[in-house]
């Protein structure tokens, strides 16, 4: 997956001229606070430098995340066609983006982002948006400033930020805010997954509708060391690949979410947990099914067109079963 041409070339001018050696070591120190998760009262993006080095490393794969998490939700609601947005934790713009991209007739955005660094560079790469868009300074937490109720509202890769003890409030007053869907992403780890189930039990005590990427609102099957999460592919670009000091031209990127509605969808019957693996005529594929259970099934050439879906299915799709099979 790649940026969409617009949000590409205004990165890319935003990034000319910017010294090769500087990306790189801020994009080291953004690499390790985001992968240690540190909580030490400090913005991750805490100046110019840091947000461009976020720009040229981390915007293609929370892009390509957020963007795969609306394609879950447009599958199980493709009713749905949001005119409003309501993003938290704004940083650069990449939910207006992924929104945009995925929903056409997305017309305001409300963006709410802390890091006057990544906010001033949000409010330029904006402007090459056809969305009519505010920026606001604030937060969900301490600084939460007064806004209306948006048909999607968002908080992609927030909660890491957060005590654990702020994940329920957060989310019922996301919710509040929601007129109809809500969406947090997370990143794909072990942690990522706890904060995620956390945030679904408030959704589901609230009466919320799920949408994504659960077929069920039964208590999850998955059980540690095992977890929940997806893996999207993500294109490098040459400065994106020499900042990261990458040799391959893409990367994985792992994530986790969860979305839901005040309207009741029809979520797939099942969802594809990993990678299938098909070797001649067997194919075995792990899905998470709408009745609860979730574990590796087997499937042969003689289950016909089931066994022609695990041929074709990707990790994260869709998967149509009969239940009761």
């Amino acid at each position: 997956m790649e940026l969409p041409s617009p949000l590409r070339s205004a990165v890319d001018a935003m990034l000319e001229g910017e010294r090769l050696e500087a990306l790189s070591r801020a994009a080291e120190t953004l690499s390790s606070r985001y992968r240690k998760e540190v909580r030490d009262g400090r913005l991750h993006i805490d100046g110019a430098i840091a947000a461009k080095a976020y720009l040229a490393t981390r915007l293609p794969a929370t892009f390509a995340a957020v963007r795969a998490a609306f394609d879950m939700v447009t599958e199980a609601d493709p009713d749905f066609a949001p005119r409003t947005l309501l993003d938290f934790g704004a940083g650069p713009g990449t939910v207006l983006w992924a929104a945009s991209d995925c929903w056409p007739d997305l017309e305001r955005a409300q963006m709410i982002e802390t890091s006057g660094a990544i906010r001033t560079v949000g409010e330029k790469l904006s402007g090459s948006s056809t969305v009519s868009t505010t920026w606001t300074d604030g937060d969900i937490t301490r600084r939460m400033p007064e806004v209306e109720p948006a048909e999607l509202v968002t908080l992609a890769y927030v909660l890491d930020e957060l005590p654990e003890t702020a994940i329920g409030e957060v989310t019922q007053r996301l919710w509040a805010l929601a007129s109809r869907t809500l969406v947090i992403i997370e990143p794909g780890t072990t942690a990522g997954w706890k904060r995620i189930l956390a945030a679904r039990q408030v959704l589901i005590e609230a009466g919320a509708h799920l949408l994504a990427p659960c077929p069920h609102a039964q208590t999850c099957p998955i059980e540690s060391p095992d977890w929940c999460h997806f893996s999207r592919r993500v294109a490098r670009s040459r400065i994106h690949r020499l900042a990261k000091k990458g040799e391959v031209p893409w990367e994985d990127e792992k994530y986790i979410f969860i979305a839901a509605s005040r309207v009741a969808a029809a979520p797939p019957s099942a969802r594809v947990l990993s990678p299938p693996r098909v070797n001649g005529g067997v194919g075995r594929i792990k899905l998470c099914r709408a009745d609860g259970r979730a574990g590796e099934e087997t499937f042969s050439r003689r289950d016909g067109e089931v066994f022609r879906q695990v041929r074709r299915a990707d990790w994260g799709d869709g998967f149509a079963i009969d239940e009761s099979g």
